[in-house]
């Protein structure tokens, strides 16, 4: 148009806003070797650098390479992806199991396949931004339930005009570390036809018998009616999600769900890896209680409710006071999360704190120092 204007300029914008806010976000490599204490990343069960897992990944790549080479539908697939599948599905108590490039790409897959306009979708206010940017792409009428709201949930399933529908929800909620009411929630989606879909992520080797996760845990596991979504980027300690279901709608996402179809497939390390973690898991089940068990230690330490999941909450407010806080716990040699808004509710910014199960008495002793000076100063 001949014209000296910047057409990106409202980039400079909303970046002056986000700073102002104490929401800029920076980039920050983990260095081979670091003396952290980690009470930031996910690795609930301590076995990202477990010898046995480090072989399965290895022992993967030089029998399959480096890539997937294509899709799943193309040449994505190898004997490595459907031994995965039938493990897992084994492990949670399912029929069947199918693994996606990313835990983010199950959801969406999953939920989007399931849709349509011709569904209803509620999801938990709460839900991973997964679920959400599935329920934006569903083509669905979507209602979101406030966090844990099982009447509003009735409600809106009952008072439908859809032919079917769809309920989202996180076993374990990402932010607090809270429970969702499944039993409540199945029996709700039972009585008005609808289908269940609950997110394990944070499930996944913490709860239930051996760390078979929460739906497990209930009795739920197995029902045809409800649909399990899992990360293997967590307590698997390697790359990937999966999708647990009947049978039949595993078919039905291979015919239909796009992230399925149309991304690569997940790489032989991760299979490899994730296939090497629920060994260790199924030969260690006494893990994913030592997940619970130093969660109550940590929020002991920081002066919280002892959480029913890996995360430990402590909530500070304010958004800069969050940061600053995170801050001053990394330059102690401790490194936590800093959750501030959009990934929480504006006034509510906090430090997450996430368990591991091969803490030391030594790395203990540390984190308490640390959060004792750190969060007495927060306070001030």
């Amino acid at each position: 148009m001949g014209t000296d204007r910047d057409a990106l300029s409202w980039l400079d914008d909303r970046a002056d806003e986000r700073n102002a806010a104490g929401l800029h976000r920076t980039l920050r490599p983990r260095t081979a070797g670091s003396t952290l204490v980690d009470l930031a990343s996910n690795d609930y069960l301590g076995l990202v650098r477990h010898p046995d897992v480090i072989e399965g990944a290895i022992t993967a790549v030089r029998r399959w390479g480096t890539g997937s080479t294509g899709s799943r539908l193309v040449t994505g697939t190898t004997a490595e992806h459907e031994l995965l599948e039938r493990e897992l599905a084994e492990f949670v108590g399912t029929e069947s199991g199918l693994v996606f490039a990313s835990g983010y790409a199950a959801n969406l897959g999953v939920v989007t396949a399931l849709s349509g306009r011709e569904a209803l979708v509620v999801s938990d206010a709460g839900s991973h931004a997964s679920l959400v940017d599935a329920c934006r792409l569903s083509r669905s009428r979507v209602q979101v339930a406030p966090h844990g709201d099982l009447e509003f949930v009735e409600r809106a399933l009952r008072e439908r005009t859809e032919r079917r529908a769809l309920v989202l929800t996180d076993s374990v909620f990402s932010a607090d570390g809270d429970l969702a009411a499944l039993r409540e929630l199945h029996r709700i989606t039972r009585a008005q036809d609808a289908v269940l879909i609950v997110d394990e992520a944070h499930g996944i080797g913490v709860r239930g018998k051996g760390g078979r996760g929460l739906v497990h845990e209930l009795g739920l596991a197995g029902e045809p009616d409800l649909v399990v979504t899992a990360t293997l980027s967590k307590s698997l300690a390697a790359q990937g999600g999966v999708v647990l279901a009947p049978e039949r709608v595993r078919a039905h996402l291979i015919d239909t769900a796009r992230t399925f179809i149309f991304d690569t497939g997940l790489a032989p390390a991760a299979v490899g890896a994730a296939r090497a973690a629920l060994g260790v898991l199924r030969r260690e089940p006494q893990r994913a209680q030592a997940v619970l068990d130093r969660a109550a230690d940590i929020a002991r330490m920081a002066g919280v409710a002892t959480p029913e999941s890996a995360v430990v909450s402590v909530i500070l407010g304010d958004a800069q006071r969050a940061f600053d806080a995170s801050v001053a716990c990394r330059e102690q040699g401790l490194s936590v999360g800093c959750f501030r808004p959009p990934s929480v509710p504006a006034g509510t910014s906090r430090l997450r704190l996430t368990a591991r199960a091969n803490l030391t008495p030594e790395e203990l002793a540390r984190i308490e120092a640390v959060l004792a000076d750190v969060l007495s100063a927060a306070a001030r």
